[in-house]
């Protein structure tokens, strides 16, 4: 009787531990999307500090 409690018992903490990988992967997956995001949204803020200076430089703003 008792191994069959702890048979029950492996199984449920096999469940969970099944649960959390495949939570775990979709973690990942949705770090990745925003790791991309962030490098994307990155380059187009550094592009627009480039037309920032561009725009100063026509404007005789700043130093050439």
């Amino acid at each position: 009787m008792s191994d069959n409690l702890i048979l029950e018992h492996l199984r449920h903490i096999r469940g969970q531990l099944d649960r959390m990988q495949t939570d775990i992967l979709e973690l990942k997956e949705r770090v990745g999307a925003l790791e991309g995001q962030y490098a994307s949204l990155s380059r187009r803020v550094d592009r627009m500090g480039e037309d920032v200076t561009l725009i100063r430089r026509r404007l005789d703003l700043v130093e050439a």
